[in-house]
Order: structure tokens, then C-alpha cells, then sequence
């Protein structure tokens, strides 16, 4: 237990707390849906000129792009063109494998990914592992309910040991697959 809090406290304070990197340009951007503003910044930074193609991954069956995004953000029918919705993922694994599939179709070498700052991390290690050749620039959003001094605000710090433990579960999941050789496959 002693381990798993100290871990917990290191994954907290490797949670993004500011974007890294806001001008390289890559083949696409990639947004993780499940949560407020992922979605409008994938769009703003399509507008921006930082890649000219937009994957929004576990979007749903029957979801459009309207269901998506606030009411107070327009859509040109040229941006909505470059956007296309995934509609398989239902997970974080599963968003991994979508995304590697679309990326392949589309013959992307980089993507700039976009999800909530506490689901970075673990974003990062299935992306990385499924499209290991791939460039990943990561693009965290800061949810305003997502406290940054998070060991003050109970609900918070449960969201991040949650998070901690669904990305040790990842970690060794992962690890798993390489020694089984299983890796990639369903």
C-alpha cells in the first residue's frame, strides 16, 4: 500500500500541467472523447493550422459532430470536412487501436493527442504502444472540475488514484503482452 501511495503521488506530479509544445505541425490531430473541451480544441487547433486532418476517436454510432461540440462554436463545412469521427472505441484501449487503424488508412507519421491532463499518461502509453513508429505530441486540456492543487479537493484526488490505477493495470497489461508475445492482438 505504502508503494502504491507513493506511486500515486509521483503519477500526480507527472500530470501536464501546461501544453508542451503549442506550434509543431503534425499529419493529424487526435481527440479522445469523454470529457468537456477535448473536442472544441481539437477543432481550434485544426483552425489554427496545426495539421489538416482531425480523428475523433469513440465518438459513437450514431454521434455527429454537432452532439460534440458547445453550441457556441461554429463549424465550417470546409473544417467539418477534415473531421472524421471513430465510432468503434469504447475504451482507452480501444481508442488506441481505432486511432492506429485510421492513422495507417490515412498513412499519418505524426498526431498531436488530445484528452484531459490526467488521462494523458495513460493515453500515451497505449497510443505509444500500438503506433510505436508513430510521433505523439501530446495536447492536454484542464478541465476546470480537475483541480491542479488536487490533494485538497477529495473528488479530485479520487479521479487521479483512479487514474493511477487504471494506468498501472495498462502497465502491466502491456508489459504482459511483450513477455507473452500476445501484444497487438484482440
Amino acid at each position: 500500500m505504502v508503494l502504491w501511495c507513493l506511486g500515486w503521488f509521483v503519477f500526480a506530479s507527472a500530470i501536464p500541467v501546461v501544453v508542451a509544445n503549442t506550434t509543431t505541425k503534425t499529419g493529424a490531430i487526435v481527440v479522445l472523447t469523454g470529457g468537456r473541451g477535448r473536442v472544441e480544441t481539437g477543432v481550434e487547433l485544426l483552425r489554427q493550422g496545426l495539421a489538416g486532418k482531425l480523428f475523433v476517436s469513440g465518438a459513437g454510432g450514431r454521434t455527429q459532430l454537432p452532439d460534440l461540440i458547445s453550441n457556441s462554436m461554429s463549424v465550417t463545412e470546409e473544417i467539418a470536412a477534415t473531421i472524421t469521427l471513430g465510432r468503434e472505441a469504447e475504451d482507452t484501449p480501444g481508442n488506441a487501436l481505432e486511432t492506429s487503424a485510421w492513422v495507417q488508412r490515412e498513412s499519418i507519421a505524426s498526431i498531436r493527442l488530445v484528452t484531459a491532463a490526467y488521462h494523458m499518461p495513460r493515453s500515451l502509453l497505449e497510443m505509444h504502444t500500438a503506433m510505436p513508429q508513430i510521433l505523439i505530441i501530446a495536447h492536454p486540456v484542464f478541465p476546470s472540475a480537475v483541480k491542479a492543487d488536487w490533494w485538497r479537493w477529495p473528488g479530485t484526488a479520487s479521479l487521479i488514484a483512479r487514474e493511477y490505477s487504471k494506468f498501472l493495470l495498462t502497465w502491466i497489461r502491456i508489459a504482459a503482452e511483450d513477455l507473452t508475445g500476445s501484444a497487438g492482438q484482440p
